[in-house]
């Protein structure tokens, strides 16, 4: 079990030991069994009332049912909720005992609770979005005790309910992934309570987006009668937002951009925007939707000319003042600025000064709209999406008190962040992020392909650069990125709950929370969740294709599949261990993810093997076509099986295709990747029996273009093997060449080769057999060969014999060396297994667990502070021992080739990331990997099929003269937020693959 795992999995033991409260990042007050000290919530079959003032804010009053009927759910008894005043004599008919909730300076009855018992609330006094909670000692005339909840304001005191709701037994997700509710008879509250500052991000926000096919279609048969709104015919209506509300606040968020393509929350339903407020919600439009109107939808629907402000400027201006008074009523952050129709740039000619006259109009229109001189209190957000940041870049600005949210660049990678400079301005600072895009190079919104981890990586810079005013997720569809949206908005609730040490942990707490498990069952499914996650980030799954693993070289196909198929066994093992009611939950979180993951890589890896083996006069290759066939066909089938759960209630959810995209856009529909057949009734022309050496995409006997560079004639195939390759051997496929079975043998000329099977029978119903080599190593002496012969007998046909050749080259490493060992023409090395580390300044490469595509990344960290970098050979430095035979193929060189995180120039293109290296007492070398782009663009490398978001890494090389022996790499940082995951020394024998040689050997 990796160390992560081992560490989250302690985590949630300690967590469930203590407390069995199974909420996740936040300090914990609830109780199940009654002491001498805690506070009764539901005792004996009785729930203590839980009292409020008529005069609180309504979505206190509506959180209050929600609050009770919780209680309900979790013990099977409710409580009575009710209105009282602060006038009364005694409260004595109520009970000794009561829950009292309410909002500081707007609910009667909590001040005057706060006035009798001298109650100190300054913790939260005034404080954004606080609260508080604690047992208080004769509160009211006639109550004896009461546990007081008291928010600092409307959502202060929501934040408060559905905390405790949390802790529990009620997950948020209860109805939006279907979770069961944890059941409890008693539950109690610790008298001192819980309570919370001030989140650690004021504005946190999800963005609906990209809403067809799935959530639009699935709204549209549960929420409408199949007609949608009067003049959209959208399904977002306020039953809809009803939903989506909630779930907002008990995930602690507070804000929403909503869908935006074929509908218009402020004229879909007339209720929405009321409801919205009634919640407690803070909405918002996207980056694109100027001054709270729904565009291009409402311009399509109610302007007048084109939506161009330099030629129409009346008519736009007259249609945001539309908006800005329908909304004005209402707590918003407003969306200024501007873009082209659809989502697209300005025109050429449009720039900075269009783009500043429109800011103006629109900072005059609030003045005018709230009748105010003073709009630095109307929330105000310019969002820097691609070439608007250019704009910015190219000196546009716009007044202090307008928030600046800084985008990424639609793949996770935050494009910039703030300066130390810009860090002053009253309006602050954000992030816009995204789990889901469409657009280039590819979309992807299919399926959970996101890692937490990287978003830590991003968002906890964010932090500590101080860009934590507003922060909006693109979700899609928001299933099926559940925990994602959680992490997020957990994150930007509380920031110092998570460290690189325990971010695995949210996984292990969150599957804890959600199905009830043991620390050992949580820890798996956060195994599984990491292994899909990892998986579908190094690259999206939208973006795979039948070549993306090596189908040859490091046997990389089969390891991915092999994982996959791991956790795609241990989802299934605990599926069918878990009782009726959790199974629907765990499908949707979990089990569909990992088994549709795993359906759709199988089906691509088959069908390159199906190509491959073809090409080779295989006729496996036809049970590979036949695999690919019945893995399409499965495809659907768990989308079918997902869409069934529950009667039907996520019908349409996954509608979205996936499979062979041709182009940035989705496909019109799912087509099956392209496979060949070999024809099975006729013999291959060079015999029965074929053989395909490990690292070949060759075959023998006969011609192939792939045995050698003239393609025919070629010599026999060759294979090499030394002590430290790390899988230990080397193997050689025997396959049928058509319809007659054979049998055949294998023999060396040497003793020291093991030979497994030594003999074996192929027949087209076994059509493939694997032999493997290995070495005893103390009966080689430096480098010897070892002529190998395949005999075969076919029936009726003459005897048929192929040689090959195994050179065993025995490296010795001495016995005082601890490090990594060249293996196969190259050491590899995992950033995280480091000989040494040393800090300097306060800064340490530290290792942030999971993230990345193969087991980790290495970063400075603390984030942020002083914002140092340094010149090589003087910041802080994680050092690599290896042991390298020989650099003879490179001229006396090797090339390092340092795997990195595709980072963006945070603190701009004047400060660009880099790293540097160095050999033993070599001279240092500086790679500044990240290139300045033209303002709101992005580097060139970035992008394409094969840029460094399609393959999720960047590849940095350079070129070192090191003679064989003992050596030490060091890593140097240079800039802040590098992170790197993988180094690989090349002497020569690195040969192609998605994701590098595997780890070397280490003595």
């Amino acid at each position: 079990m990796p160390s992560w795992i081992q560490a989250a999995a302690v985590g949630a033991g300690l967590l469930a030991f203590v407390c069995d409260v199974l909420a996740i990042g936040q300090d914990t007050c609830v109780e199940f069994k009654s002491s001498h000290t805690n506070f009764p919530i539901v005792l004996s079959g009785k729930a203590t009332p839980i009292l409020l003032s008529a005069d609180e804010w309504p979505g206190v009053q509506r959180t209050a049912f929600d609050f009770a009927s919780d209680i309900h759910q979790v013990t099977g008894v409710k409580p009575t909720l009710k209105n009282v005043t602060a006038v009364q004599s005694s409260y004595s008919s109520l009970g000794s005992t009561a829950v009292i909730v309410g909002t500081l300076g707007k609910s009667s009855l909590i001040d005057d609770v706060v006035s009798r018992t001298k109650l100190d609330v300054s913790s939260i006094e005034g404080k954004w979005e606080a609260f508080m909670a604690k047992e208080v000692e004769d509160p009211l005339p006639g109550i004896k005790s009461a546990y007081v909840i008291i928010g600092a304001d409307k959502r202060g005191t929501i934040y408060a309910l559905y905390d405790h709701s949390e802790q529990f037994g009620v997950s948020p997700w209860y109805w939006w992934a279907d979770v069961p509710t944890t059941k409890h008879s008693e539950l109690f509250m610790n008298p001192s309570g819980c309570s919370h500052g001030s989140p650690t991000v004021k504005y946190r926000a999800i963005f609906l987006n990209d809403e067809q096919p799935g959530i639009q279609s699935w709204a549209m048969e549960k929420f409408t009668n199949g007609t949608g709104a009067a003049l959209t015919g959208s399904p977002f209506n306020h039953f809809f937002f009803a939903k989506i509300f909630e779930l907002i606040l008990r995930l602690k968020g507070n804000h929403l951009w909503p869908a935006m393509w074929t509908s218009a929350f402020g004229i879909d339903d007339s209720q929405n925007q009321a409801l919205a407020d009634w919640f407690g919600i803070v909405m918002g439009t996207s980056h694109e939707e100027p001054m709270m109107r729904s565009t291009p939808v409402e311009w399509d629907l109610f302007g007048s000319g084109v939506w161009d402000y330099g030629t129409n400027t009346q008519n736009i201006y007259d249609y945001w003042v539309n908006g800005t008074v329908r909304s004005k009523t209402y707590e918003n952050v407003y969306t200024i600025g501007m873009r082209g129709a659809g989502d697209l740039p300005l025109s050429e000619d449009q720039n900075i000064e269009l783009l500043e006259k429109v800011v103006a109009a629109q900072r005059q229109l609030l003045e005018d709209v709230y009748n105010t001189s003073d709009i630095s209190v109307i929330p105000q957000v310019w969002t820097l999406y691609k070439e608007v940041q250019g704009y910015y870049e190219d000196g546009m600005r716009v007044p202090e008190d307008v928030a600046l949210m800084w985008s990424d660049d639609n793949w996770g990678n935050i494009r910039r962040y703030p300066t130390p400079s810009e860090r002053n301005r009253t309006g602050g600072a954000g992030v816009y992020y995204h789990v889901d895009y469409v657009g280039d190079p590819r979309d992807y919104k299919w399926i959970t392909s996101s890692q937490i981890e990287k978003t830590f990586d991003q968002l906890s810079t964010a932090v500590a650069r101080e860009a934590t005013k507003i922060w909006v997720l693109n979700v899609g569809d928001l299933k099926p990125y559940e925990m994602h949206a959680e992490f997020f908005l957990s994150y930007g609730w509380n920031a110092t709950r998570w460290t690189p040490a325990n971010v695995g942990s949210f996984v292990t707490r969150w599957a804890q929370r959600e199905f009830d498990l043991s620390p050992k069952d949580a820890a798996e499914v956060a195994a599984i969740v990491h292994n899909v996650t990892r998986h579908n980030a190094r690259r999206k799954p939208e973006m795979w294709n039948a070549t993306t693993y090596s189908l040859i070289n490091y046997r990389e196909s089969e390891a991915v599949l092999l994982a996959l198929e791991d956790a795609a066994d241990a989802s299934a093992r605990l599926y069918h261990s878990l009782p009726a009611r959790t199974k629907p939950a765990f499908f949707q979180l979990v089990h569909h993810p990992v088994q549709a993951t795993l359906t759709l890589a199988n089906m691509w890896i088959s069908a390159g093997i199906n190509n491959l083996r073809a090409s080779q006069a295989r006729i496996s290759a036809n049970d590979y076509k036949a695999r690919v066939e019945k893995l399409f066909e499965a495809d659907y089938a768990l989308e079918v099986d997902y869409h069934s759960l529950l009667d039907g209630k996520w019908d349409h959810m996954m509608d979205q295709t996936h499979v062979m995209y041709s182009y940035w856009q989705q496909p019109m529909a799912n087509t099956m990747p392209f496979v060949t057949q070999v024809q099975a009734k006729k013999q291959a022309l060079a015999g029965a029996m074929r053989i395909i050496p490990e690292g070949s995409a060759g075959a023998w006997p006969g011609d192939n273009v792939n045995n050698c560079a003239q393609g025919y004639g070629c010599p026999d195939p060759l294979l090499t093997l030394d002590p430290f390759v790390p899988a230990g051997n080397r193997f050689i496929d025997v396959a049928a060449g058509g319809p007659s079975p054979f049998t055949f043998t294998v023999t060396s000329n040497v003793s020291w080769l093991n030979i497994s099977p030594a003999k074996g029978s192929v027949s087209p119903s076994a059509p493939e057999q694997r032999v493997y080599f290995g070495v005893n190593w103390d009966r080689v002496t430096g480098a010897e060969v070892a002529q190998i012969t395949f005999n075969t007998v076919v029936k009726g046909q003459p005897s048929l014999s192929v040689n090959a050749t195994l050179t065993a080259n025995r490296t010795i490493v001495p016995v005082e060396f601890k490090g990594f060992v060249e293996g196969d023409g190259a050491v590899s090395i995992e950033a995280a297994h480091s000989a040494r580390n040393t800090t300097v300044e306060g800064l340490t490469w530290t290792e942030i667990p999971g993230l990345g595509r193969t087991l980790s990344g290495v970063t400075p960290w603390p984030r942020g502070g002083n914002e140092l970098n340094f010149t090589a050979g003087n910041g802080p430095s994680i050092e690599y021992d290896f042991y390298l035979f020989n650099t003879f193929k490179q001229g006396g060189n090797v090339t390092v080739k340092t795997f990195v995180s595709p980072s963006l120039n945070g603190l701009g293109d004047d400060r660009p990331l880099g790293l540097a290296l160095q050999i033993d007492d070599g001279t240092p070398q500086t790679n500044y990997f990240v290139p300045a782009a033209t303002p709101g663009s992005l580097p060139g490398a970035w992008g394409g099929a094969d840029g460094w978001v399609a393959k999720s890494i960047i590849e940095v090389p350079m070129v070192f003269p090191v003679e064989p022996g003992a050596h030490t790499l060091k890593v140097w940082m240079i800039e802040p937020t590098v992170v790197v995951q993988k180094i690989i020394i090349d002497t020569g024998g690195v040969k192609p693959s998605y994701l590098g040689p595997p780890e070397s050997v280490r003595v």
